[in-house]
């Protein structure tokens, strides 16, 4: 069990990106809107291109949810100048690695290759953004394989966690929406909706392009202009999503897995996103709780008093929202009330008195261990300049993030989970198997 809570999370959290190392890079705009950042290191003999888009699960039509993630797998199809299923087969032929994801906000592909092969990297990128062929054979070939990896994923035991999480702490924001989507909608949609959705969201201007590794900033400026120059300028996306009404009594729910038969029990609280200082604070309010078979929650309820299978507690960090997540396995006959009264306990004593000196230095000691250990690759540096630069609007981030972290004192810590963390803004969830027909 602990495996499965540990993996289905690990896909879905973006780890918080420190550094071992100073990282550097330029920046400059293309006349259409692109925003690129270089960063040299020849050190080895590889580079990253990566594009990340600011469209995400949250964006478009509620009655055409997943575009964003349909578009990850629609974008490999082809493009003017590369045949159907050919971008798959270029990559490997030419030593290359490839992939691409989408959260709730931002969609991400990226591209390793031996460093002299640069400029295919660059030209795939903007045969992707300058002319891609979206067609009806295209569009029936994606929505097999996004009905597949739905199967595989969130049919899979507890592959409906998020769902119960997003289903009962979002009621107007899209966030209250699966970036799958829903299969009835992808199956509606036509190929002109899907081509608005393109043309609304696909532009240079709602983009970045990181070119990381064995490279000349110089002469990789003058490759990225001839390559991306002549991509036009797209529409101006403008966001105004409804923002959630403050939780301020405790509540009930239940949810139900076909595919599981040991309960869960998921305590949840809607807090900031990620950018806000109050979110930094929280990642160590959840490493303190449940990082280890050394942490409060783990040590209790796992180790000393045997009623849990597995505990976690996660910060799933998104840019309007983040979840505040405490996950339990009861073991054996132990409730899910008892449970979460023992968790209820720990919060309030966080709340109630400073964290040992002890347990401060601890936590502080695995941020800086992150910093020294995060960041180690090619592909790793270029992510993270993409994100602090697309979400948190901040690429220096990725140099000074830890400086946030070392400043955080216990004061703060007590603080932040008296602001946040209280019974009356929790959201209590039964996960629980599908009962018997």
């Amino acid at each position: 069990m602990k495996k499965i809570i540990l993996l289905f999370f690990a896909v879905l959290v973006s780890s918080t990106a420190l550094n071992a190392q100073q990282v550097d890079f330029t920046e400059f705009d293309l006349d259409n809107g692109l925003h690129v950042i270089l960063h040299q290191d020849n050190s080895a003999p590889v580079v990253t291109t990566s594009v990340m888009y600011d469209v995400g699960g949250k964006d478009g039509d509620r009655e055409r949810t997943g575009f964003a993630h349909f578009f990850e797998h629609l974008l490999f199809e082809g493009s003017k100048n590369i045949g159907r299923g050919e971008f798959m087969k270029i990559i490997p032929a030419n030593g290359g690695s490839f992939n691409a994801n989408t959260s709730q906000d931002r969609t991400y592909y990226y591209e390793t290759f031996p460093s002299n092969k640069l400029e295919l990297g660059l030209w795939l990128e903007s045969e992707r953004m300058l002319h891609p062929v979206m067609d009806q054979i295209g569009v029936d070939t994606q929505n097999e394989v996004v009905k597949e990896e739905k199967r595989q994923r969130y049919d899979a035991p507890y592959g409906k966690l998020l769902k119960a999480l997003n289903d009962n702490l979002f009621k107007v924001h899209p966030y209250k929406d699966q970036v799958i989507g829903e299969m009835e909608h992808l199956d509606a949609a036509t190929l002109e909706e899907f081509r608005e959705y393109h043309k609304t969201y696909y532009g240079p201007n709602n983009a970045v392009l990181i070119v990381a590794g064995d490279i000349d900033s110089a002469e990789t400026e003058k490759l990225v202009r001839k390559y991306f120059d002549e991509v036009p300028t797209g529409n101006v996306v403008e966001r105004n999503f409804p923002m959630e009404e403050p939780i301020t009594e405790n509540t009930k729910a239940v949810a139900y897995d076909e595919n599981i038969q040991i309960p869960m029990l998921l305590a949840t609280f809607r807090t900031p996103g990620f950018a806000n200082r109050d979110s930094y604070v929280l990642d160590m309010i959840s490493t303190y709780l449940s990082d280890g078979k050394s942490s409060v929650l783990y040590k209790k309820l796992v180790d000393d008093q045997k009623q849990a299978l597995q505990t976690q507690v996660i910060n799933l960090g998104q840019v309007d929202y983040n979840i505040f997540a405490i996950l339990a396995l009861p073991l054996g006959e132990v409730e899910l009330d008892t449970l979460l009264e023992e968790i209820e306990e720990e919060i309030t004593k966080v709340q109630n008195e400073l964290i040992s000196e002890r347990s401060y230095q601890k936590l502080l000691n695995k941020f800086e261990n992150q910093f020294v250990n995060s960041n180690s690759s090619i592909a790793g540096i270029a992510n993270s300049l993409a994100r602090y630069y697309m979400l948190y609007g901040d690429v220096n981030l990725i140099n000074e993030q830890i400086d946030i972290y070392r400043s955080i004192t216990r004061e703060e810590i007590q603080m932040v989970a008296k602001k946040y963390l209280s019974k009356n803004q929790r959201v209590d969830i039964e996960y629980l198997p599908e009962p018997s027909k």
